[in-house]
């Protein structure tokens, strides 16, 4: 009877629970084995689950380039220090991400270093 009941109650909740809560994200899109590292100019952090995104505006051999690189979930990145403040328009930073595999304009974000030398995420 115990066997029956936590049956129909793990039947109850799957069928309660939406599907995207047990989704996953790929990360198969970008290239793990290659490291852009740039300087640019911060054009908007964009706060929102399920991950933030960072747009940023480079100077690639005489022509302004805008990166989208994508970061963890607002939630686990406020607890190592975060905070939607953290990149504001118009700062100076040198990041450095995975770049997408099929050369388009994003990546998925590794680390920073602003201007007066604070790091933020891996950085090495």
């Amino acid at each position: 009877m115990r066997t029956l009941v936590f049956a129909a109650l793990a039947l109850a909740v799957s069928f309660g629970v939406p599907r995207a809560a047990f989704a996953h994200h790929s990360a198969s899109m970008f290239d793990a084995t290659r490291v852009v590292e740039t300087t640019a100019t911060v054009k908007e952090l964009q706060w929102k689950a399920p991950h933030i995104w960072l747009q940023v505006v480079a100077d690639d051999k005489g022509a302004k380039k805008e990166w989208s690189l994508e970061g963890g979930s607002p939630n686990t990145l406020s607890r190592s220090g975060w905070k939607p403040s953290t990149f504001r328009p118009g700062d100076s930073v040198t990041v450095r991400f995975n770049p997408m595999k099929d050369g388009s304009a994003a990546g998925m974000f590794i680390g920073a270093k602003f201007n007066d030398g604070r790091t933020i995420g891996r950085w090495q």
